[in-house]
């Protein structure tokens, strides 16, 4: 039903391949537009996206208030209520 078409990449002006499989795919997914992009520039725009999403999380060294085993939490404790390890925190979830 599908034929392999050559296509000309709009970012590096390579010619690349959209196979028949890759617009199976497409349909199947109910994407209308043919890729613009060659499979390896839009491989790196995903991962400068990715790289833009979010910042790292600080982490701030811990010790748990259940088992006194050290951890690392994304919030800097206060001191006024208990920090638990991941272990502690899903076991108290649980009884929840």
């Amino acid at each position: 039903m599908y034929n392999d078409k050559t296509l000309t990449c709009k970012e590096c002006g390579c010619e690349f391949i959209f196979s028949a499989s890759e617009q199976e795919f497409y349909a199947e997914k109910g994407f209308t537009n043919d890729p613009g992009r060659c499979p390896e520039c839009r491989a790196a725009r995903k991962a400068r996206n990715r790289s833009y999403s979010r910042p790292q999380r600080e982490m701030y060294a811990a010790v748990c208030s259940a088992c006194g085993k050290e951890t690392t939490v994304p919030f800097q404790p206060s001191g006024d209520k208990p920090v638990y390890c991941r272990d502690c925190y899903q076991a108290r979830r649980n009884r929840w």
